[in-house]
């Protein structure tokens, strides 16, 4: 390909991407997915005023996150996604976190960003007991402090890089642990009513994901906080999946359809369908 054609044709971060088969099906499959996701849930809304929806993205500095922003960023560039992004990053303080990573590569790709200094990790040090897991603690205070960013940036939404693994895994936490049938949506409004929180990667696989980020050569920062944590009960629904899938290939893909495609006279909950009102034709 000629490298001024490849300039034109995509978002700076791909510049320097690699040109083979494999990188073009993976990425192209990929985007598919995140554009669905879009598509089906309607993420974007139109604004009353007419202005574009304006769009907080977590960026953690993991595989999934970097992933996220450069696929809403190659959505943006091919005219396939009507918003303005801006890439957030939360430095919770946590002990030898290299903070020139994010910034240096943001600024290199010529993102709009910013990046925000809350130490949330003496909280969490503090209030968590000991051989305790530190995740539920950590997420409520990282998405309250993105909350309040949000807000503060004019945005509309919070975009999080939860991909299909994950959402399986919540479902099967929440089944076996939780006495629910509830997993991650893809959009939902906060609390407070006044944010929505979206997840382009609903049906992204992991392993797409990572393999992405290892062709796409991302820094890469490890957590050193729950990310240091064993037997963890979601470690051990991310194991019962993957050995389900290795049994029988394809399952993931069939389990997240499953859940989209619930029918409430077939389950057992009376507040979503009236079993007492139910009777043959007379």
């Amino acid at each position: 390909m000629n490298v001024h054609a490849k300039i034109d044709t995509c978002h700076p971060m791909f510049r320097s991407a690699p040109s083979g088969v494999e990188f073009n099906k993976l990425r192209k499959r990929l985007l598919r997915h995140a554009r669905e996701a879009v598509h089906d849930y309607g993420m974007v809304t139109k604004r009353e005023d007419g202005n574009r929806p304006k769009w907080l993205v977590g960026l953690s500095g993991g595989k999934d996150s970097y992933g996220l922003i450069a696929l809403l960023l190659d959505l943006q560039w091919r005219g396939l996604l009507n918003v303005d992004l801006l890439a957030c990053n939360l430095d919770q303080g946590q002990p030898n976190f290299p903070k020139h990573i994010l910034p240096q590569w943001l600024e290199t790709n010529g993102i709009d960003h910013r990046i925000e200094y809350q130490d949330t990790y003496s909280i969490v040090k503090e209030k968590v007991p000991q051989n305790a897991t530190y995740c539920a603690l950590c997420s409520r205070l990282r998405r309250g402090n993105l909350y309040r960013i949000a807000r503060e940036e004019g945005c509309e939404a919070l975009v999080l890089g939860h991909h299909r693994e994950d959402i399986l895994e919540t479902f099967f936490l929440n089944l076996f642990h939780g006495g629910k049938l509830a997993a991650m949506p893809p959009k939902l409004v906060n609390d407070e009513g006044d944010l929505m929180v979206l997840r382009p990667l609903s049906f992204c696989a992991e392993d797409d994901l990572e393999k992405f980020a290892t062709l796409m050569d991302f820094p890469i920062i490890p957590c050193d906080l729950c990310g240091s944590q064993d037997g963890l009960q979601r470690n051990a629904m991310k194991a019962m999946i993957a050995d389900i899938e290795k049994k029988m290939p394809g399952r993931k893909d069939t389990m997240i359809r499953a859940l989209g495609n619930i029918n409430p006279s077939h389950m057992l909950d009376s507040d979503l369908f009236d079993f007492a009102g139910l009777a043959p034709r007379t």
